[in-house]
């Protein structure tokens, strides 16, 4: 691709790097942000600026937060003796427009996956446990992608929280095999956490 501008260039390449974003795509919003006022191409900036600065992660659930502890932890109205374990804030947020989970969240930040390098010490796997140790928790929902690596991750969990004693189930598969939460639609996903089944039933 041909540019005229080392600055255009500079820019697309920028946003080349985004996922899911190719250079026709990139080249497409820096342009629409060239016809846009100088005011609003700074707050453009400043928003990105002020997230990587600002931002948090939950001293609990290490979900996305603008404070140490998320809003969701901090609710008198949440469930915590009942942990939904997610791969990150994007199953948090499609679990949440549900409306059907009251409990409280744990993100993982990943999936265990060999061929990429990511094992369970990359993972915040054994602050999960220690969550567990408290002794509040009755129940631990896996609620990860119906994929290889999250049902791997599944596996390696169960393993590890199976001496406790508390509930262990995962969220009913009405979820096609290769399916990522954040894709599922709202009603599928809502029968799926209320219709949640013990794990021991698929390892037995």
């Amino acid at each position: 691709m041909h540019f005229s501008s080392k600055l255009l260039e500079q820019a697309v390449e920028e946003f080349g790097k985004l996922p899911g974003v190719g250079k026709k795509t990139a080249l497409r919003l820096v342009l629409h942000l060239l016809k846009q006022s100088k005011e609003d191409v700074n707050r453009f900036s400043q928003a990105f600026t002020q997230l990587k600065e600002h931002i948090k992660y939950c001293q609990h659930c290490f979900n996305i937060s603008d404070t140490s502890t998320c809003e969701i932890c901090q609710s008198v109205k949440r469930d915590r003796a009942t942990i939904c374990v997610v791969e990150d804030t994007r199953d948090v947020m499609a679990i949440e427009n549900t409306n059907q989970y009251q409990g409280v969240y744990h993100v993982l930040g990943g999936l265990i996956s060999p061929m990429d390098g990511v094992g369970p010490s990359d993972l915040r796997i054994e602050s999960l446990i220690d969550r567990v140790k408290q002794g509040e928790v009755k129940e631990v929902i896996l609620a990860l992608s119906a994929t290889m690596e999250g049902d791997t991750t599944i596996f390696y969990l169960y393993r590890k929280l199976q001496e406790f004693d508390i509930e262990i189930s995962t969220i009913a598969r009405g979820i096609a095999f290769g399916g990522e939460l954040e894709y599922v639609d709202e009603v599928t996903l809502g029968r799926s956490i209320m219709t949640r089944v013990p794990y021991e039933r698929k390892v037995g």
